[in-house]
């Protein structure tokens, strides 16, 4: 009989005290119910399964909660001052010229203001031209084909920064 040991990072996820947990998940997605979703599923034998557990999470989200976990998105090309987390999953805008810079300012502004929230896109690997054509793309969708593509993006991201999260040295 074969036996996995959970990895470290992991090992350590699962111990953590709860507000310190919350605090680290809440780093990964701003929706509580996500967040508390994850927590109540701990411990996590393996990262498939804590990766399995966020996506179920994401998909079971209210459009409320989905609303909350966008909230915690800057727009692409304006990472949060201070924040390395979006600074390195936006890393594909920081060389970018100055007009896609601001053509992806007014291809923001233009979703904002169609679909009420935050262009997502999972970001991570993306030059600024992809998501420049991704949210022209987009713009054209109906809002509830626009919601389902937000999800999975979300849950892309949640990934991410999951597996981010428990292969950190502690």
């Amino acid at each position: 009989m074969t036996t996995t040991s959970t990895p470290p990072g992991l090992a350590r996820f699962n111990v953590l005290e709860e507000h310190a947990a919350l605090a680290a998940l809440h780093e990964a997605c701003a929706s509580a119910e996500w967040v508390r979703r994850l927590l109540a599923g701990r411990p996590y034998a393996t990262v498939a399964d804590l990766h399995a557990a966020s996506d179920a999470a994401t998909a079971g989200l209210s459009d409320a909660d989905l609303a909350e976990a966008m909230a915690g998105h800057p727009p692409i090309g304006r990472p949060a001052p201070g924040d390395p987390t979006s600074a390195r999953e936006q890393s594909g805008m920081a060389g970018a010229a100055a007009g896609l810079k601001a053509e992806m300012l007014e291809l923001n502004l233009a979703y904002q203001e169609r679909f009420g929230h935050v262009f997502l896109i999972c970001a991570t690997g993306r030059s600024g031209e992809q998501m420049r054509d991704a949210a022209r793309e987009r713009l054209g969708n109906p809002p509830e084909r626009e919601r389902e593509i937000v999800r999975t993006e979300l849950g892309k991201i949640n990934r991410i920064r999951l597996a981010r999260l428990v292969e950190e040295d502690a």
